[in-house]
C-alpha cells in the first residue's frame, strides 16, 4: 500500500499538472460514471493529503475522496494514450492525463464526511498542527496510552497517519527500538525522537518520490534519489542479511 509520502507527492503533482484548466473527467470502467459526469468540465481547485487519504476539491464545490488501498494506482500517462476498461477514473486536459486504477475508495463525499475521516486519523507527519496542538506532543501522548507493540501501533492510522510497512521497519531500526516494545514503555524523549525521524524520512520520501532511509556512510556509495533499491533501506525485506552497521544477521519476527 502506498505510504503517506506518496499521497502527499501525488496531491502536489495533481495540482501542478491540472492547474485551473477545464478537466475532462470520465470513468472508462463505468463504476464511477455518475460521479465523473458531475465533475466533467470543472477544474481542480485543491488537492490535499491526510495520511493515506487524498481529497480533491473541484470548482463545482464537489469533493472527491480517493484511497488507493493495496493495489490502487493513480498515475500520469501520455495525453494520447487510450484508457483501458480497467480505469476507474480518467482526468484529461489539453496537455496531460491521469488514470486511477484499482482504488479502495473513489467517491464523492461531503465536507462533513471528510472531517469525520480526518478526525479519526492520528497526526500526519507531513501536515502542520491543528487546533494549536503540537503534532509531536500529540504523537507522544498517543503512544503513552497503549501497551500494544510499537511495531503494530505505527501501522494504526488513528495513532499516526501515513506510516506503512516499510517506514515502520526502517524508523524503528533507526531509533533503536525493538518492534515488540510496548508503546507506553517508550520514554518521552525516545518517542519524540521517533517522531522527528518520521518527519524527516517522509519529507525525503515526498521530495524524492521514493523511500530511501540510509544515511551517508552506511552504504558504499552516494545517497541520492537514484541509489539502487538494494542499497536504499536498512532492514525492510533484508531478513537474514547483515546489518549495515554491525554485520549481524537481521532477524524477522511476527507481531
Amino acid at each position: 500500500m502506498p505510504e503517506g509520502h506518496t499521497i502527499h507527492r501525488l496531491a502536489g503533482d495533481l495540482e501542478a499538472d491540472l492547474g485551473t484548466e477545464s478537466v475532462r473527467v470520465t470513468s472508462p470502467q463505468g463504476r464511477f460514471e455518475l460521479g465523473a459526469a458531475r465533475l466533467d468540465g470543472t477544474s481542480l481547485g485543491r488537492a490535499e493529503a491526510w495520511g493515506k487519504h487524498l481529497f480533491l476539491t473541484w470548482s463545482s464545490g464537489d469533493l472527491l475522496h480517493v484511497h488507493l488501498g493495496l493495489i490502487g494506482k493513480f498515475r500520469r500517462v501520455a495525453a494520447d494514450r487510450p484508457a483501458l476498461d480497467s480505469v476507474r477514473l480518467r482526468l484529461d486536459t489539453e496537455h496531460s492525463a491521469w488514470q486511477l486504477t484499482g482504488p479502495q475508495t473513489c467517491a464523492l463525499i461531503t465536507p462533513t464526511e471528510r472531517d469525520d475521516i480526518t478526525h479519526r486519523l492520528g497526526p500526519d507527519p507531513l501536515r502542520s498542527g491543528r487546533g494549536g496542538v503540537s503534532l509531536r506532543d500529540d504523537f507522544v501522548a498517543r503512544l503513552a496510552r497503549t501497551r500494544r507493540p510499537i511495531g503494530a501501533v505505527l501501522l494504526d492510522q488513528s495513532v499516526v497517519a501515513g506510516i506503512g510497512n516499510v517506514y515502520r521497519a526502517e524508523l524503528l531500526w533507526i531509533c533503536g527500538i525493538a518492534p515488540d516494545t510496548p508503546a507506553s514503555a517508550i520514554d518521552q524523549t525516545t518517542a519524540g525522537l521517533l517522531w522527528d525521524h518520521t518527519v524527516a524520512q517522509l519529507r525525503r520520501g515526498r521530495e524524492w518520490n521514493r523511500i530511501v532511509t540510509v544515511a551517508p556512510g552506511d552504504v558504499d556509495r552516494r545517497v541520492t534519489r537514484r541509489i539502487p533499491r538494494d542499497d536504499a533501506l536498512y532492514v525492510y525485506h533484508r531478513g537474514g542479511l547483515p546489518c549495515r552497521r554491525c554485520a549481524s544477521p537481521i532477524e524477522a519476527i511476527s507481531l
